[in-house]
């Protein structure tokens, strides 16, 4: 998705170089309305969690089919993540599948993170995403595989995530406090569906066709599989197929 207003990237990435990134970003308008709109209600989500605004750290994973971003987060005085907190994904574009191209509508699947945060987006406030990752380029075969995938507000997408302005102000507040806190790289797991439910094994039947995404699809949920056994981030690599490889 094309955003005019990731002219402001520069000082945006300067604020990653900085000990407060919660102050740099506090210094735009959206952002201090957020934090005067919000911040009571996410800090109660964290109180019932038994967390804190100053140690939290974030993990995001959302379902196509479902149309839902779950929030999971730890702290300090914890050794797994704990979902505390889903958000319906407001609008949907493209099909079951992975983005491969510029143009193509469709919502990426696959493992990533936050990169940028962007307080004066065209969609109120958004997080991007670090699409296309190794395996996205591998797979998009030489085609060029696009990119500006955010997590924002509004409720209209082209391939993103739309939360509406008054959901991405709360998720922008976590994730401020958890890049403030030292988190540097937030995941972000996209998948086509919750593995194992019904909307999942409708999408095996309707493709079972298409080996190709079947094996994509059997490859993501072994990564799933491991974060639900584990509750902790995946560590991986890319092969030359772009397949992930799960340490």
């Amino acid at each position: 998705m094309n955003l005019t207003t990731l002219l402001f990237i520069p000082f945006l990435l300067y604020g990653f170089l900085t000990s407060d990134f919660k102050s740099e970003q506090k210094k735009y308008v959206r952002v201090r309305e957020a934090y005067s709109e919000k911040e009571a209600a996410v800090k109660s989500v964290l109180k019932s969690n038994a967390l804190s605004m100053e140690s939290v750290q974030l993990l995001l994973i959302s379902y196509k089919a479902e149309q839902e971003l779950e929030v999971w987060a730890t702290d300090s005085k914890h050794s797994t993540f704990k979902k505390i907190i889903t958000y319906p994904v407001c609008a949907g574009s493209g099909v079951a599948g992975p983005k491969v191209k510029s143009g193509d509508l469709q919502v990426p699947e696959g493992f990533y993170h936050i990169s940028t945060f962007n307080p004066v987006s065209s969609y109120h406030l958004s997080l991007k995403i670090n699409y296309p990752n190794a395996a996205d380029r591998i797979r998009s075969k030489g085609m060029n595989p696009g990119g500006d995938i955010f997590i924002h507000g509004k409720c209209v997408t082209i391939g993103c995530l739309p939360l509406t302005d008054d959901k991405i102000k709360e998720l922008y507040i976590l994730a401020v406090e958890a890049r403030n806190n030292g988190q540097s790289k937030i995941p972000v797991y996209l998948f086509p569906a919750r593995f194992g439910g019904k909307l999942y094994k409708n999408l095996t039947i309707s493709h079972k066709n298409n080996p190709a995404l079947i094996s994509l699809w059997e490859n993501l949920e072994t990564g799933y599989r491991k974060f639900e056994n584990e509750k902790s981030p995946l560590q991986f690599s890319v092969n030359a197929n772009g397949k992930y490889m799960f340490q």
